[in-house]
């Protein structure tokens, strides 16, 4: 299933316990960049792609962001195609069944709209990770990465794992490339656990990022712990910002202006989405005039959020007692069990999405 690596212990109530500082490893030993041919991979998380099509993945074992130069990866048919059971024919292409691999995140080239799949062997842990494409004929291919080159940058005080799984499963939830620096979502080993990062690209070093602090009205406490799950930019009234996503599912905005290396900043929670659910991936795009946000998430389907809501949507402070608040969304019944989605032109999207509890097909859906 996909984004096992990102799964948070959920309670009866929907909360999300992290393990105390105690337990957490420290920073990675050796320098915070460096370059090679190559990449020796431990795990597999989030995956994105730059305007020029570098593949940048994070590696949440080793506590790493690699930059990936794709034009080693050879070429297929331009554009994208539906594959059915993708699941099943990725696994089986690495020589093992469906429910043992996780296919964490899928992102679409910018120039040839293939679809990229981050796929870990070991769905429990992320670890045995590849790389595989699909072209516009619907060609699967496991990438070679041993010729591609990369530079690197290691992330300071990762996370250890929760409850005794092998990996720092959340040091990286999402990640995205905007005006040349790499925003990261995701924890530290800090007393303010959940931290933004904004990291120049090319990578010549990293800085402390930003803890941020959020309310949860659903649960009616402020909160320092839990990660941003999956995040969009998106510019309020001209002032760019992250637009941010929760478990339980608090929907929150963070102005990029205020989120200065080293300090701390609570972000505004403009909606409350619906409790016991978790937000998986997010797009931004434009329909009839108007900017949408699309949701995925685990139990409560794909929602279609108005953007032109955000900048006057009175900020959430208390505790509220309603399944939603805020900022309303629409439930899309025409797509179900969607787990990772991208934008693949101005009127459709790639979607991944479950066939039961073992398989997966990718689909090419037009954009609600």
């Amino acid at each position: 299933m996909p984004r096992l690596l990102k799964v948070a212990l959920v309670v009866a109530a929907g909360a999300l316990l992290y393990l105390t500082v105690s337990l957490f490893w420290p920073a990675s030993a050796g320098a915070a960049t460096g370059t090679g041919t190559g990449p020796e991979l431990q795990s597999i998380g989030p995956i994105s792609f730059g305007p020029d099509g570098t593949l940048f993945l994070a590696d949440n074992r080793a506590g790493s962001i690699f930059a990936l130069d794709t034009r080693t990866f050879g070429r297929g048919e331009p554009g994208a195609a539906a594959v059915d059971s993708i699941g099943q024919k990725v696994a089986a292409m690495l020589g093992t069944g469906g429910r043992s691999i996780s296919i964490t995140d899928l992102a679409v080239h910018p120039s040839t709209g293939n679809v990229f799949l981050s796929v870990a062997r070991n769905a429990t842990t992320g670890g045995s990770p590849s790389v595989f494409r699909v072209d516009g004929a619907g060609v699967i291919e496991l990438v070679a990465l041993e010729h591609a080159s990369y530079s690197r940058v290691t992330l300071p005080n990762p996370p250890r794992s929760l409850m005794g799984r092998g990996a720092r499963v959340d040091t990286v939830t999402d990640m995205a490339l905007i005006d040349g620096r790499l925003w990261v979502a995701g924890l530290s080993n800090e007393e303010f656990s959940s931290k933004l990062r904004a990291i120049p690209y090319p990578f010549t070093g990293i800085d402390g990022g930003v803890s941020v602090e959020i309310y949860h009205g659903s649960h009616g406490a402020y909160e320092t712990r839990s990660p941003v799950y999956t995040f969009v930019p998106y510019s309020i009234a001209g002032e760019p910002h992250l637009i941010a996503g929760y478990l339980c599912t608090p929907l929150v905005k963070f102005p990029i202006a205020a989120l200065e290396a080293g300090g701390k900043i609570r972000g505004t929670t403009i909606a409350e989405l619906g409790n016991m659910n978790r937000p998986l991936d997010m797009i931004v795009y434009r329909k009839d005039g108007r900017d949408f946000v699309l949701m995925s998430n685990n139990s409560r389907g794909v929602m279609k959020i108005p953007a032109d809501a955000f900048g006057a949507a009175a900020a959430i402070s208390a505790p509220v007692t309603a399944v939603r608040a805020g900022v309303r969304y629409e439930t899309i019944a025409t797509m179900k069990n969607v787990d990772q989605l991208d934008l693949l032109d101005a009127d459709r999207a790639v979607v991944l999405a479950r066939r039961g509890d073992a398989d997966l097909d990718l689909r090419l859906v037009p954009l609600p």
